[in-house]
């Protein structure tokens, strides 16, 4: 990592996700290319973007020993391609002995991060699943019935900052991102398919503010179809400061956004603001 370097370029990309996996991604590809020719060193992906339609997770969930799956394949020649280091939302993945088939497996919610080279750099698995009944739509969701769960907080180290990886209903935990913190993140990537009614109340306040208490940049990337007939998502993926200003922003459109990174600003702030040293507990 080039330590003289303080200033850098990331990015969010945000997709419907209203197609079949190769539409799916075919978007993703557009904007990735998008956001790397306007200079971004770092593009986070949303939650789940590329199997988002598709019933039956095992049965699309990649296998680890195999990288020539469809979706890690494309991450792959994506980050190789545009020589950035890409957090690639989520994918269905079964590991180690548990295969598809074999009893009842489930398959973990996977974040892969590909550096310049097309190299799978990290893996985190989603520690928090969301099984909830959000009361404001009635709707049930229950990440249980069809992944498990992670158990270890992921930091990886990239040419732009320590990156701390984490997925969606992770944000709702604040104790995980201390355990990234303590591990020396500086950046927060939240790759997520917040829902609507969820995303509306807290989406952004949530980013703000493990932003905030953490001292950290944080990238939110979201899925964004607040009309889909049966998961509607919220959007509005953000990239927050670690004062938490709102740096770039978007509402519910497929596109990008993109902006600096100070790496100095971090160490400044948390100089003059000690919180994470003056914790008790």
């Amino acid at each position: 990592m080039n330590e003289l370097k303080q200033i850098h370029t990331v990015a969010a990309v945000q997709l419907k996700a209203s197609g079949t996996a190769e539409q799916n991604m075919a978007a993703a590809e557009t904007q990735i290319a998008r956001a790397a020719e306007q200079g971004a060193e770092l593009i986070v992906l949303p939650e789940h973007f590329v199997y988002y339609n598709e019933k039956d997770l095992s049965a699309s969930a990649e296998l680890e020993a195999d990288p020539s799956g469809p979706a890690r394949s494309f991450f792959a020649e994506q980050a190789r391609e545009h020589k950035i280091w890409l957090v690639a939302g989520t994918l269905p993945m079964f590991k180690g002995e548990a295969l598809k088939g074999q009893n009842n497996a489930k398959p973990y919610a996977t974040s892969l991060l590909y550096d310049p080279q097309g190299k799978e750099s990290a893996r985190y698995e989603k520690t928090h699943l969301f099984d909830v009944l959000v009361q404001a739509t009635g709707k049930r969701y229950y990440e249980s019935d069809s992944y498990q769960p992670g158990d270890q907080a992921i930091c990886a180290t990239t040419d732009v900052g320590t990156l701390g990886m984490s997925v969606c209903y992770d944000l709702r935990f604040p104790e995980y991102y201390r355990l990234l913190v303590d591990q020396g993140a500086e950046i927060l990537a939240v790759p997520s398919a917040f829902t609507a009614a969820t995303g509306e109340a807290h989406w952004r306040l949530l980013l703000q503010a493990r932003a905030v208490e953490n001292l950290c940049y944080v990238i939110g990337a979201n899925i964004c179809n607040r009309d889909h007939p049966s998961k509607p998502t919220w959007g509005g993926s953000a990239i927050i400061d670690p004062w938490g200003k709102v740096l770039a922003e978007l509402t519910n459109e497929e596109g990008f956004i993109i902006a600096e990174i100070d790496r100095q600003r971090i160490k400044d702030l948390r100089a003059s603001m000690p919180v994470l040293e003056h914790r008790r507990f």
